[in-house]
């Protein structure tokens, strides 16, 4: 038996924000209305949830299907800073959440997931002009993320951690995808996975409800 592992992001989920690259002529990285559109405002809050029809997924290696899918998860990120493009905006992701009522899992002995949390919030994102979307932890800190199980044998902590994550942005869908990001078991009973490989889609991604393009 062996359990699951981490999302983060777990981002986290996991974690933050925003949409994908196209031939930026003018303005700045963060759009609204379209691409070479209103720039999005430093301190302007961006959200996203799972891209419809998706799953966000946990998986013991890159190429199984053995762990953990969830149908609710979403990212809170504060824009930091969008300067011209092209170039790069950063991100603070102050917030990535996964609903373990919708999460469940193919793993022997487990008999449900009570609880995913994102830890060491928030998070540095940043988004450049091609699309590429990184995440990293404060200085001296870990992206991290804790899983509680129900299991055979009674309820089981398996925490996690990464050094950073890396997702691909996309002007198409307005959406941000994570695929087989690594992670591995820092503490956890012998039922835990010794390694996570987190995927996930997230669209759109949103400024008040208006969506995000990047340039």
């Amino acid at each position: 038996m062996r359990t699951f592992l981490a999302l983060a992001a777990t981002v986290t989920a996991l974690t933050a924000a925003v949409a994908v690259p196209a031939s930026a002529d003018a303005g700045t990285v963060l759009t609204t209305g379209g691409v070479g559109g209103t720039a999005v405002a430093v301190g302007d809050t961006l959200t996203a949830p799972l891209a419809a029809g998706t799953s966000a997924t946990l998986y013991s290696s890159a190429t199984g299907t053995s762990g953990v899918t969830c149908k609710a998860s979403q990212f809170t990120a504060q824009v930091t800073g969008n300067p011209a493009a092209p170039g790069s905006a950063t991100e603070s992701v102050t917030g990535h959440t996964f609903d373990s009522s919708t999460c469940t899992s193919n793993v022997t002995g487990v008999l449900g997931v009570s609880g995913i949390t994102v830890d060491h919030l928030p998070y540095t994102a940043s988004v450049s002009s091609d699309g590429t979307l990184s995440v990293a932890p404060a200085s001296g800190s870990t992206i991290q993320t804790t899983v509680k199980l129900r299991t055979l044998l009674g309820s089981v902590t398996c925490v996690y951690q990464a050094p950073s994550l890396t997702g691909k942005a996309d002007n198409a869908d307005n959406s941000i995808t994570f695929t087989n990001q690594q992670f591995s078991k820092v503490s956890g009973s012998s039922l835990c996975f010794a390694s996570g490989y987190f995927t996930a889609k997230y669209a759109p991604v949103t400024d008040a409800g208006a969506p995000v393009f990047v340039n």
